[in-house]
Protein backbone atom coordinates (compact mmCIF):
# COMPACT_ATOMS: atom_id res chain seq x y z
CA UNK A 1 0.00 0.00 0.00
CA UNK A 2 1.55 3.48 -1.03
CA UNK A 3 0.81 6.30 1.55
CA UNK A 4 0.92 9.84 -0.35
CA UNK A 5 -0.22 13.14 0.69
CA UNK A 6 -1.40 14.58 -2.55
CA UNK A 7 -2.94 17.82 -2.35
CA UNK A 8 -2.44 18.04 1.42
CA UNK A 9 -1.26 21.05 3.07
CA UNK A 10 1.13 20.05 6.06
CA UNK A 11 2.87 22.79 8.66
CA UNK A 12 5.87 21.46 10.25
CA UNK A 13 7.44 23.43 13.37
CA UNK A 14 10.99 23.24 13.83
CA UNK A 15 11.69 21.82 10.60
CA UNK A 16 14.67 23.75 10.23
CA UNK A 17 16.75 20.79 10.99
CA UNK A 18 16.60 17.51 12.47
CA UNK A 19 13.79 15.44 12.53
CA UNK A 20 11.72 18.24 11.54
CA UNK A 21 13.69 18.31 8.30
CA UNK A 22 13.38 15.26 7.56
CA UNK A 23 9.39 14.98 8.09
CA UNK A 24 9.26 17.92 5.87
CA UNK A 25 11.67 16.53 2.73
CA UNK A 26 9.49 13.03 2.94
CA UNK A 27 6.17 14.80 2.85
CA UNK A 28 6.85 17.01 0.28
CA UNK A 29 8.67 13.63 -1.99
CA UNK A 30 4.90 12.07 -1.10
CA UNK A 31 3.22 14.95 -2.63
CA UNK A 32 2.60 17.45 0.20
CA UNK A 33 2.69 21.32 0.19
CA UNK A 34 4.77 21.65 3.11
CA UNK A 35 5.20 25.08 5.37
CA UNK A 36 8.91 24.63 6.85
CA UNK A 37 8.46 26.47 10.36
CA UNK A 38 11.61 27.34 12.46
CA UNK A 39 13.16 29.76 14.28
CA UNK A 40 16.27 28.80 13.76
CA UNK A 41 19.25 29.29 16.58
CA UNK A 42 20.35 26.93 18.73
CA UNK A 43 18.52 24.56 20.91
CA UNK A 44 18.37 27.01 24.45
CA UNK A 45 16.08 28.49 22.27
CA UNK A 46 18.15 31.58 21.23
CA UNK A 47 19.77 32.96 18.25
CA UNK A 48 18.70 33.08 14.58
CA UNK A 49 19.08 31.25 11.37
CA UNK A 50 18.16 30.98 7.66
CA UNK A 51 17.61 26.84 8.42
CA UNK A 52 13.79 26.93 7.02
CA UNK A 53 15.02 28.65 3.90
CA UNK A 54 17.61 26.15 2.99
CA UNK A 55 14.74 23.09 3.93
CA UNK A 56 12.38 25.09 0.76
CA UNK A 57 15.39 25.46 -1.54
CA UNK A 58 15.85 21.65 -1.30
CA UNK A 59 12.22 20.45 -1.46
CA UNK A 60 12.12 23.39 -4.50
CA UNK A 61 14.59 21.76 -6.32
CA UNK A 62 13.26 18.58 -5.81
CA UNK A 63 9.91 19.64 -7.81
CA UNK A 64 8.32 20.06 -4.69
CA UNK A 65 6.20 22.63 -3.13
CA UNK A 66 7.15 24.51 0.33
CA UNK A 67 7.30 28.29 1.78
CA UNK A 68 9.56 29.09 4.79
CA UNK A 69 8.21 30.57 8.06
CA UNK A 70 10.17 32.34 10.71
CA UNK A 71 7.57 32.65 13.51
CA UNK A 72 7.88 31.57 17.13
CA UNK A 73 5.31 29.16 18.08
CA UNK A 74 4.81 30.81 21.46
CA UNK A 75 3.28 33.91 19.43
CA UNK A 76 0.04 33.19 18.91
CA UNK A 77 -0.35 35.99 16.41
CA UNK A 78 2.48 34.80 14.26
CA UNK A 79 1.07 31.14 14.28
CA UNK A 80 -2.27 32.91 13.14
CA UNK A 81 -0.37 34.69 10.03
CA UNK A 82 1.34 31.41 9.53
CA UNK A 83 -2.05 29.21 9.03
CA UNK A 84 -3.42 32.62 6.83
CA UNK A 85 -0.36 32.43 4.69
CA UNK A 86 -0.63 28.82 4.00
CA UNK A 87 -4.83 28.70 3.16
CA UNK A 88 -4.14 31.94 0.88
CA UNK A 89 -1.20 29.80 -1.25
CA UNK A 90 -3.04 26.70 -1.11
CA UNK A 91 -6.38 26.83 0.32
CA UNK A 92 -6.34 25.07 3.44
CA UNK A 93 -4.06 23.45 5.92
CA UNK A 94 -4.73 19.66 6.40
CA UNK A 95 -1.84 18.20 8.57
CA UNK A 96 0.45 19.88 11.49
CA UNK A 97 3.10 18.44 13.05
CA UNK A 98 4.24 20.29 16.18
CA UNK A 99 8.14 19.51 16.36
CA UNK A 100 9.56 22.66 17.31
CA UNK A 101 11.28 22.35 20.94
CA UNK A 102 14.26 23.26 22.89
CA UNK A 103 16.52 22.19 25.85
CA UNK A 104 17.64 23.97 29.07
CA UNK A 105 18.67 20.61 31.13
CA UNK A 106 19.63 20.96 35.06
CA UNK A 107 18.98 19.49 37.88
CA UNK A 108 15.23 20.73 39.36
CA UNK A 109 17.82 22.17 42.68
CA UNK A 110 19.70 24.35 40.11
CA UNK A 111 16.98 25.15 37.76
CA UNK A 112 15.65 28.55 37.51
CA UNK A 113 12.14 29.28 37.03
CA UNK A 114 12.68 31.32 33.68
CA UNK A 115 14.31 27.97 32.82
CA UNK A 116 11.42 26.03 33.73
CA UNK A 117 8.56 28.62 32.07
CA UNK A 118 10.68 28.68 28.52
CA UNK A 119 10.97 25.54 27.80
CA UNK A 120 7.20 24.51 28.84
CA UNK A 121 6.38 27.70 26.95
CA UNK A 122 7.84 26.29 23.96
CA UNK A 123 6.82 22.62 23.67
CA UNK A 124 3.68 22.51 25.44
CA UNK A 125 2.30 26.39 24.57
CA UNK A 126 3.84 26.78 21.86
CA UNK A 127 2.26 23.04 20.11
CA UNK A 128 -0.97 24.27 21.72
CA UNK A 129 -1.24 28.07 20.08
CA UNK A 130 -0.02 25.84 16.46
CA UNK A 131 -2.62 23.48 17.06
CA UNK A 132 -5.23 26.18 17.76
CA UNK A 133 -4.56 28.36 14.53
CA UNK A 134 -5.19 25.34 12.62
CA UNK A 135 -8.04 23.87 14.56
CA UNK A 136 -10.71 25.90 12.85
CA UNK A 137 -9.56 25.20 9.38
CA UNK A 138 -9.64 21.57 10.28
CA UNK A 139 -13.46 21.40 11.72
CA UNK A 140 -14.70 23.78 8.65
CA UNK A 141 -12.73 21.17 6.09
CA UNK A 142 -13.93 17.89 8.60
CA UNK A 143 -10.15 17.27 8.05
CA UNK A 144 -7.41 17.55 10.43
CA UNK A 145 -4.17 15.22 11.26
CA UNK A 146 -2.20 16.38 14.51
CA UNK A 147 0.86 15.00 15.79
CA UNK A 148 2.40 16.20 18.95
CA UNK A 149 6.04 15.43 19.91
CA UNK A 150 6.27 13.95 22.94
CA UNK A 151 9.63 12.23 24.58
CA UNK A 152 10.47 9.10 26.99
CA UNK A 153 11.70 11.67 29.45
CA UNK A 154 7.58 13.12 29.57
CA UNK A 155 6.25 9.42 29.32
CA UNK A 156 9.17 7.90 31.94
CA UNK A 157 11.25 10.46 34.29
CA UNK A 158 14.99 11.36 33.61
CA UNK A 159 17.00 13.18 35.65
CA UNK A 160 18.20 16.76 35.07
CA UNK A 161 15.21 16.98 32.94
CA UNK A 162 12.09 18.67 35.06
CA UNK A 163 10.95 20.89 32.62
CA UNK A 164 11.36 19.03 29.83
CA UNK A 165 9.31 16.10 31.51
CA UNK A 166 6.78 18.34 32.59
CA UNK A 167 5.77 19.68 29.37
CA UNK A 168 6.42 16.37 26.98
CA UNK A 169 3.85 14.67 29.21
CA UNK A 170 1.69 17.56 29.29
CA UNK A 171 1.74 17.01 25.39
CA UNK A 172 0.27 13.92 25.75
CA UNK A 173 -2.44 14.80 27.96
CA UNK A 174 -3.44 17.40 25.54
CA UNK A 175 -3.35 15.01 22.45
CA UNK A 176 -5.39 13.01 24.89
CA UNK A 177 -8.36 16.00 25.09
CA UNK A 178 -8.22 17.23 21.36
CA UNK A 179 -8.65 13.46 20.60
CA UNK A 180 -12.10 13.34 21.62
CA UNK A 181 -13.13 16.84 20.58
CA UNK A 182 -12.02 16.50 17.03
CA UNK A 183 -13.09 13.12 15.96
CA UNK A 184 -16.91 14.03 15.35
CA UNK A 185 -14.55 16.23 12.87
CA UNK A 186 -12.43 13.92 11.81
CA UNK A 187 -9.62 15.03 13.24
CA UNK A 188 -7.13 12.37 14.45
CA UNK A 189 -4.62 13.21 17.42
CA UNK A 190 -1.23 11.32 17.93
CA UNK A 191 1.40 11.39 20.14
CA UNK A 192 4.98 10.70 18.85
CA UNK A 193 8.01 9.36 20.97
CA UNK A 194 11.43 10.22 19.08
CA UNK A 195 14.68 8.89 20.00
CA UNK A 196 17.58 10.82 17.11
CA UNK A 197 20.40 12.07 17.03
CA UNK A 198 19.75 15.72 16.86
CA UNK A 199 21.22 19.39 17.66
CA UNK A 200 19.23 18.70 20.71
CA UNK A 201 20.83 15.09 22.17
CA UNK A 202 24.21 15.34 19.86
CA UNK A 203 25.83 16.00 23.50
CA UNK A 204 23.76 12.82 25.41
CA UNK A 205 24.80 10.20 22.81
CA UNK A 206 28.32 8.60 22.22
CA UNK A 207 29.22 8.89 18.67
CA UNK A 208 27.90 5.73 17.03
CA UNK A 209 24.83 5.73 18.94
CA UNK A 210 24.32 9.07 17.74
CA UNK A 211 24.78 7.84 13.87
CA UNK A 212 22.42 4.87 14.75
CA UNK A 213 19.67 6.95 15.96
CA UNK A 214 19.52 8.84 12.50
CA UNK A 215 15.88 11.01 12.29
CA UNK A 216 15.50 9.55 8.96
CA UNK A 217 14.45 6.34 11.04
CA UNK A 218 11.67 8.15 12.83
CA UNK A 219 9.90 9.60 9.57
CA UNK A 220 7.79 6.36 8.87
CA UNK A 221 6.05 6.34 12.31
CA UNK A 222 5.73 10.12 11.72
CA UNK A 223 4.26 10.15 8.37
CA UNK A 224 1.75 7.29 9.47
CA UNK A 225 0.43 8.72 11.93
CA UNK A 226 -0.73 11.92 9.83
CA UNK A 227 -2.16 9.68 6.68
CA UNK A 228 -5.60 9.63 6.22
CA UNK A 229 -5.97 6.14 7.50
CA UNK A 230 -3.76 7.02 10.49
CA UNK A 231 -5.38 6.09 14.20
CA UNK A 232 -5.93 8.47 16.63
CA UNK A 233 -4.84 8.10 20.16
CA UNK A 234 -1.91 6.57 20.12
CA UNK A 235 1.69 6.93 21.77
CA UNK A 236 4.26 5.68 19.48
CA UNK A 237 8.28 5.25 20.51
CA UNK A 238 10.07 5.15 17.44
CA UNK A 239 14.17 5.37 16.88
CA UNK A 240 17.31 3.58 15.26
CA UNK A 241 14.80 1.36 13.00
CA UNK A 242 12.71 0.20 16.47
CA UNK A 243 8.98 1.61 16.73
CA UNK A 244 6.64 0.45 19.95
CA UNK A 245 3.51 1.60 21.39
CA UNK A 246 2.39 3.10 24.87
CA UNK A 247 -0.42 3.78 26.91
CA UNK A 248 -1.33 5.37 30.42
CA UNK A 249 -2.96 2.62 32.04
CA UNK A 250 -4.98 1.57 35.01
CA UNK A 251 -5.66 -1.50 37.17
CA UNK A 252 -8.74 -2.48 38.53
CA UNK A 253 -10.05 -0.30 41.90
CA UNK A 254 -10.08 -1.25 44.72
CA UNK A 255 -12.94 -0.18 46.64
CA UNK A 256 -12.83 0.06 50.38
CA UNK A 257 -15.79 0.38 52.17
CA UNK A 258 -16.95 2.87 54.93
CA UNK A 259 -14.74 1.84 58.25
CA UNK A 260 -11.57 1.47 56.00
CA UNK A 261 -11.58 4.62 54.55
CA UNK A 262 -8.81 6.28 56.38
CA UNK A 263 -5.04 6.56 55.98
CA UNK A 264 -4.55 3.27 57.97
CA UNK A 265 -6.80 1.58 55.78
CA UNK A 266 -5.60 3.01 52.52
CA UNK A 267 -1.65 1.84 53.84
CA UNK A 268 -3.65 -1.93 54.38
CA UNK A 269 -4.61 -2.30 50.97
CA UNK A 270 -1.28 -0.86 49.48
CA UNK A 271 -1.01 -4.00 47.89
CA UNK A 272 -4.15 -4.45 46.39
CA UNK A 273 -4.23 -1.04 45.20
CA UNK A 274 -0.66 -0.84 43.46
CA UNK A 275 -0.57 -4.51 41.84
CA UNK A 276 0.23 -4.40 38.48
CA UNK A 277 -1.99 -6.36 36.78
CA UNK A 278 -5.71 -6.57 34.81
CA UNK A 279 -4.30 -3.39 33.54
CA UNK A 280 -6.64 -1.18 31.09
CA UNK A 281 -6.17 1.82 28.71
CA UNK A 282 -9.24 4.45 29.25
CA UNK A 283 -10.01 5.97 25.84
CA UNK A 284 -11.64 9.36 28.41
CA UNK A 285 -11.41 10.36 31.92
CA UNK A 286 -14.67 9.46 32.34
CA UNK A 287 -13.50 5.67 32.77
CA UNK A 288 -11.49 6.21 36.10
CA UNK A 289 -14.90 6.93 37.67
CA UNK A 290 -16.70 3.76 36.14
CA UNK A 291 -13.74 1.58 37.43
CA UNK A 292 -14.63 3.00 40.97
CA UNK A 293 -18.55 2.23 40.44
CA UNK A 294 -17.67 -1.06 38.85
CA UNK A 295 -15.39 -2.11 42.32
CA UNK A 296 -18.14 -0.79 44.70
CA UNK A 297 -21.09 -2.58 42.56
CA UNK A 298 -18.90 -6.01 43.17
CA UNK A 299 -18.48 -5.26 46.81
CA UNK A 300 -22.73 -3.49 47.55
CA UNK A 301 -24.21 -5.25 44.53
CA UNK A 302 -25.83 -1.30 43.98
CA UNK A 303 -24.74 1.80 42.69
CA UNK A 304 -24.64 4.15 39.69
CA UNK A 305 -23.88 2.71 36.48
CA UNK A 306 -21.76 5.53 35.26
CA UNK A 307 -20.26 8.87 36.03
CA UNK A 308 -18.46 11.65 34.63
CA UNK A 309 -14.70 12.20 35.86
Amino acid sequence: MSIDFKDKVAIVTGAGGGLGREYALELARRGAKVVVNDLGGARNGTGHSDMALQVVEEIEKAGGEAMSNGGSVTEYEQMEKMVADAKQKWGGVHILINNAGVLRDKTFHKMSPEDFEFVVKVHLTGSAFVTKACWETFREQAYGRVLMTASSTGLFGNFGQANYGAAKLGLAGLTKTLQLEGAKYNIRCNTLSPVAGTRMTEDLFPEEAFKLFDPVNVVPAALYLVSEDAPTNAIVGAGAGGYHSAWTVMNDAVWLPDGQRTVEGFADNWDKISEFSNLKAPQSGSEQSGAILTAMQKVTGTGPSSARG
